[in-house]
Parts: structure tokens; C-alpha cells; sequence
């Protein structure tokens, strides 16, 4: 599974990073970096609350 980012639709304000530290960050810009290109199984929850909270719904996971 892969975390996807709209990029357009981010507006930085972090409740994804807040919700999957390990797989999300903002950078100093307020942009949002993906940390890892695959989702290891362990990560899936952390993952799917990501995109649960984001209030723009810029994200969405793959398989």
C-alpha cells in the first residue's frame, strides 16, 4: 500500500503527520513529505487515519 498526496489540495495543516509520524512530515515550507514509499503492513492503521483526518481529503492510500 501507498500513501498518495494531491499536492494541490494539501494545505499543510499537519493532522496527517500528526496521525502517521512515521510515514508523514511537514517540512519548513508547510509542505508534506511522504516518508517511505511503501506502507509496511504494521503502518497500515496509522496510515488510514491519515487520510481519515485530513480536512481536504488530499490523500489516499493505494495498493
Amino acid at each position: 500500500m501507498r500513501i498518495i498526496v494531491d499536492e494541490a489540495r494539501c494545505e499543510g495543516y499537519g493532522f496527517c503527520a500528526e496521525a502517521a509520524p512515521h510515514l508523514l512530515e511537514l517540512d519548513d515550507e508547510g509542505d508534506l513529505k511522504v516518508l517511505s514509499e511503501e506502507v509496511a503492513s504494521g503502518d497500515a492503521a496509522q496510515a488510514e487515519a491519515a487520510v481519515r483526518v485530513c480536512p481536504v481529503a488530499a490523500l489516499r492510500l493505494e495498493p
